[in-house]
């Protein structure tokens, strides 16, 4: 029997064992390589908290109420996109964290909201600001028990979706007045001991005469002393808590230019002018415009006081009818068609009241329609009518008018010009004080009056033509083709900075570095915004080169230089913080062998080449000796009763340098305002102050174990 056939048939069951395992082991990869399990299921928890999972599908509904609510309070000046998106995913996370530490507390001390609270909460004298604004009836009261009717109708005829949204208002609600028992509670539990504040005003009386010798750590050249990385690493051992570091990534990254070139940017002005005879000579402005994708015209007289663009004067000259242009504006070539000029008021005040076409729910702020335009429109002449003829203006208000915000002041606004619908904005002001009438608008149909005007000035109505000055196709392959170029010869560290210095040397494109990219950042500094930039970096190694990718005006090519994980920082990376420190303590040591042991300041003074100095009105607490400034150690040492009326016989590292000290007494002084039962009675009232802003959570966190997995879902 040959050797082979011997090995075949004695180890044939342990090959097919190990070939099995092999295989095992290679599929078990596959799914980890792709993001997925043994069982080929993904995973939808956004993160932990204490290990209390916290699911995509409630994160996202979290995400895109606060989107919502960035937009109202931003009133549309916020961020858009990608940082409207990572905000609000920063803001939901952050909400996460807190309700989940929060509600853990609230259990541990049985703290709950019962009905009757809850009842008092919005039914009570002091009702919620939203609620109080919605349901205060003619005389200024809030009307609870109309707000209660609307109430159980809504649980009884609203849609799941309004029941939804009115639970969520009903659940915040509890976790603030939750919030308000928490913060009372530690605020009533402040307590600054009698013991504690005698103790102090003893120390504030004291004052020290002390003599010394010192000698700087500048004395000594840095190069003298040499700090290695396995004494960063013991310090940093001792001090964990000091050297904590977050996810972060660096990366350095040469950018290839895709702006548009000259011949783009006369291109957009040519299609621009041969747009310019058809703009001057129609008779319809708005119809035209939104042809060519502008829908933000805004066909009302503005004053030439509020209107901020670009070669105003020369605009405002322009004959009515007439053209002006083409001319830059920002990224644009425009062109300014004036349509109409006349003397208008600064400011007008007018009252009305609006038969909407839509109403808005007081508790979730959704807006729902309740007419269409043809009804609102016969109903605001019917108003109009009413009055004309006798009838009450606030008593139809109150009946009628859906602009909550206004009922409560009579339906009175104080506009400033161009600040609401065009149509509004031009009965206002182009009608002399104590016109009537009826106004269509986007919200519904208004019966206004104009009760007063303020100031003068001259008018514009003025429609804008513009096109973006955009890269053609052939600017953007030509910044394409150089950046795939360079990222095909730059495949590791070393080639990839000589490359880069070529390309600087040749067409002066600099590498750039950006530092600090956390797994959910969305910005890039010196690029600019690129959520999928941001994960790229981050499905990548310490350094890979990346593939091309657009980032604003840019096709960039970067190489991942630096890889922090969440934890303890390396030595590497608290070296420039720490060196600085154990480079004086060594220096120290070598400033304490050349004093020897003390015995008298004049001998250490003899053995520096110093001279003894006196700081004569040394404070335990307050304003530091204007000679010897604010060297703590120096000052304890100063207050020691062992050190009392004697040389201290070890050296002290101080901030600035060694110090040799002798203490020649300590007096007592008075002290202002030493009345223990004020001093008290003051800190007590100061905790409760401060109790309105504190953040309990945020102590919380600390002793919290969170995993955060946004990044892998945002």
């Amino acid at each position: 029997m040959s050797v082979i056939q011997q090995i075949q048939e004695k180890y044939a069951k342990l090959m097919a064992v190990i070939l099995a395992v092999a295989l095992i082991m290679f599929v078990v990869m596959l799914a980890f390589e792709n993001g997925g399990s043994l069982f080929n299921s993904q995973s939808t928890t956004v993160g932990k908290i204490n290990g209390e999972e916290v699911e995509y599908t409630d994160f996202q509904l979290r995400v895109k109420q606060a989107e919502e609510m960035i937009q109202r309070q931003q009133q549309g000046y916020g961020p858009t996109g990608a940082a409207l998106t990572a905000q609000a995913v920063e803001q939901a996370w952050s909400m996460e964290i807190d309700e989940a530490l929060m509600k853990a507390e609230y259990k541990k001390l049985g703290m709950t909201v019962g009905k009757k609270e809850l009842n008092d909460i919005l039914f009570g004298t002091n009702p919620p600001a939203d609620l109080k604004q919605a349901f205060t009836d003619s005389t200024g009261v809030y009307n609870a028990a109309i707000a209660q009717q609307r109430f159980n109708q809504l649980k009884k005829e609203g849609s799941a979706e309004e029941k939804a949204q009115f639970n969520d208002y009903l659940d915040q609600l509890e976790l603030m007045r939750l919030r308000e028992k928490y913060n009372s509670l530690l605020a009533n539990t402040a307590n600054a001991p009698k013991w504690l504040l005698e103790k102090q005003n003893a120390d504030n009386s004291q004052l020290a005469n002390i003599s010394f010798v010192r000698e700087t750590y500048s004395s000594i050249p840095d190069s003298a002393v040499k700090v290695t990385d396995k004494e960063i690493e013991n310090y940093i051992s001792k001090h964990k808590d000091q050297f904590k570091q977050t996810a972060s990534r660096s990366i350095a990254f040469v950018p290839f230019s895709a702006i548009p070139s000259g011949v783009d940017t006369a291109t957009v002005k040519q299609t621009l002018e041969a747009l310019a005879p058809e703009f001057a000579a129609t008779t319809d402005n708005e119809e035209f415009l939104a042809g060519h994708g502008i829908n933000n015209y805004y066909d009302g007289f503005i004053s030439g006081k509020r209107i901020q663009i670009p070669n105003k004067d020369s605009i405002f000259k322009t004959p009515v009818g007439q053209l002006y242009g083409p001319y830059l504006d920002g990224p644009n070539w425009a062109y300014a068609k004036m349509v109409g000029v006349r003397t208008i008021p600064d400011t007008v005040k007018v009252r009305h009241i609006l038969l909407g076409t839509q109403q808005q729910d007081p508790q979730t702020g959704q807006a729902y329609p309740i007419r269409d335009a043809e009804t609102a429109h016969k109903l605001a002449d019917s108003v109009r009518n009413a009055i004309a003829k006798g009838s009450n203006f606030d008593t139809l208000l109150q009946q009628f008018s859906t602009d909550l915000g206004s009922v409560n002041s009579g339906g009175v606004y104080e506009a400033a010009n161009g600040q609401s619908d065009p149509a509004f904005n031009d009965f206002m002001f182009t009608n002399p004080v104590g016109t009537k009438g009826v106004v269509k608008t986007v919200y519904g149909s208004h019966y206004v009056e104009i009760l007063s005007a303020k100031g003068s000035g001259t008018g514009y109505k003025v429609a804008y033509l513009y096109k973006p000055i955009e890269a053609s196709s052939e600017t953007t392959n030509a910044a394409s083709n150089e950046a795939t170029k360079f990222a095909a010869n730059s495949r590791n560290k070393k080639s990839f900075d000589e490359n880069a210095d070529k390309l600087f040397k040749e067409k002066g494109i600099n590498k750039s570095v950006a530092t600090n990219i956390t797994p959910t950042s969305v910005e890039v500094m010196g690029l600019g915004q690129s959520r999928e930039f941001v994960k790229a970096i981050y499905e990548a190694d310490l350094g890979d080169v990346l593939q091309p990718t657009r980032v604003g005006d840019n096709y960039v090519v970067a190489i991942v230089t630096e890889v922090l994980n969440e934890g303890t920082q390396s030595a590497a990376t608290a070296r420039l913080s720490v060196q600085p420190l154990l480079i004086n303590e060594k220096k120290a040591e070598l400033i304490k062998a050349k004093i020897g042991n003390i015995t008298t300041l004049e001998a250490a003074a003899t053995a520096l080449g110093r001279t003894v100095e006196v700081a004569d009105s040394v404070r335990f607490t307050g304003p530091s000796s204007s000679v010897l400034g604010m060297e703590q150690k120096v000052i304890g040492a100063a207050f020691n009763k062992a050190n009392a009326n004697k040389v201290i016989n070890q050296a002290i590292n101080g901030s600035q340098g060694v110090y040799i000290v002798q203490v020649n007494g300590v007096t007592a002084t008075p002290v202002e305002n030493a009345n223990v039962a004020d001093q008290r009675n003051q800190k007590y009232q100061q905790a409760k102050q401060q109790a309105m802003y504190m953040q309990p959570s945020q102590s919380l966190r600390e002793a919290a174990t969170i995993k955060d997995n946004r990044a892998k879902f945002f």
